[in-house]
């Protein structure tokens, strides 16, 4: 008990990062199927003022680089000694991750990070473009090209993050991007709906998106959905209704994002 509550006062110190990485995390040293201790890593120190935050920002980023195997059970005092916390905070954390639809609870065993199906991402990719596409439709109509121009160092993020082949900060960056265009609509309601539907849809990630015909490589993939994100920019400056719809479906459609 001493020793979590020490683990838990060292870790709460702000750090200026949004995000942590998982350093030696579970990429290296998966944990076995069904639960369990993972092998051989120093606990990974987490700091911010919120460590319940921290670890949830840590497992979104695990979740969306795959390092939270889809189907695997994982305990939360496992993943406790991986943070450098007690299991209270990461608990917390997995409780809104099972909301959020990315896990689900296994009694007396921990979380089972939850396996998407090709019909579940289509459903939402589907869903998605219900809500967006005629929003954006409406804002192309409405908003003045200086609006849109303003986001394009959004868009460029999206870029630089899709070059380096960092699927968590791609993951970012492109929330932050449609989190933008959607807020020019000024409905706090859409965005809530909107961001979680995101956040559903981007893990865990699929190495090959369905409507990507051909093994592309990860990088490559992020790549060509950002460069997407600057191709609507541009066709929302020129109000071309018709590409604009074209992008945002296919960009849904074909995207992991």
């Amino acid at each position: 008990m001493e020793q979590a509550r020490a683990r838990d006062a060292a870790v709460r110190q702000p750090h200026a990062s949004p995000r942590v990485p998982l350093q030696g995390g579970p990429r290296s040293a998966a944990p076995d199927p069904g639960g369990e201790r993972p092998r051989g890593d120093a606990p990974v120190p987490v700091r911010r003022h919120s460590v319940r935050n921290q670890v949830l920002d840590a497992l979104r980023t695990a979740l969306v680089d795959g390092d939270l195997v889809p189907g695997r059970v994982y305990s939360a005092p496992a993943l406790g000694e991986r943070y450098g916390v007690s299991a209270t905070p990461v608990r917390e954390a997995m409780q809104q991750l099972a909301v959020e639809g990315a896990v689900e609870v296994v009694p007396n065993r921990g979380f089972r990070v939850c396996v998407r199906t090709a019909r579940e991402l289509a459903e939402l990719a589907e869903v998605r473009a219900l809500i967006e596409v005629p929003v954006m439709l409406r804002l192309a109509r409405t908003v003045p090209a200086e609006r849109w121009a303003a986001l394009r160092p959004l868009a460029e993020e999206t870029a630089r993050a899709a070059a380096t082949g960092d699927r968590a900060a791609y993951a970012e960056s492109d929330r932050a991007f449609h989190h933008a265009v959607l807020a020019l609509a000024g409905n706090r309601q859409l965005l809530a709906v909107a961001d979680d539907l995101h956040r559903r849809s981007q893990w865990p990630m699929t190495r090959t998106p369905a409507a990507r015909p051909g093994p592309l490589p990860d990088r490559a993939v992020l790549v060509a959905d950002a460069a997407e994100h600057a191709a609507l920019l541009e066709a929302l400056i020129a109000q071309d209704l018709p590409v604009v719809q074209s992008l945002v479906r296919e960009h849904f459609a074909g995207a992991e994002s």
